[in-house]
């Protein structure tokens, strides 16, 4: 009974992910607009930046959209597909869940923040008002 419900679910995924996928892609939302020192200024800050995601996880795929519409450029690593990645994840994080935002700061301290939504929070009450347009 097990393995049937894995089968449903495997299938499911299959059929589901390329339909998110698209969704995704048509309605890509436009990213901010900053000049261009204050942009460089910005990618500098989120270069300690990480998500570890899975490509058609729909929680992924919506903090994605955040990280689009505030323009960051935050490094993505798919811990579905890449072993390597995936035990980073589990070594760092302590478990393979994702969305997970790796935070590392000035001083070399990883916190890894898991859930979507506190995701976005962090990404929003820290960058957002770097925003000029």
């Amino acid at each position: 009974m097990k393995w049937l419900l894995r089968l449903f679910f495997k299938t499911l995924r299959a059929a589901l992910g390329p339909l998110l996928l698209a969704g995704n892609w048509l309605t890509t939302p436009k990213g901010v607009v900053r000049p261009e020192t204050e942009q460089r200024a910005l990618d500098e800050l989120t270069g300690s930046l990480t998500l570890y995601q899975f490509n058609t996880c729909p929680f992924c795929i919506k903090v994605r959209r955040a990280i689009k519409r505030l323009s960051l450029r935050i490094e993505t690593r798919d811990a579905r597909r890449n072993p390597q990645h995936r035990e980073e994840l589990l070594q760092g994080g302590g478990q393979i869940k994702v969305p997970c935002l790796k935070i590392v700061d000035d001083q070399g301290n990883a916190t890894w923040l898991y859930e979507s939504n506190d995701i976005i929070a962090h990404l929003q009450d820290r960058y957002a008002q770097t925003e000029s347009a």
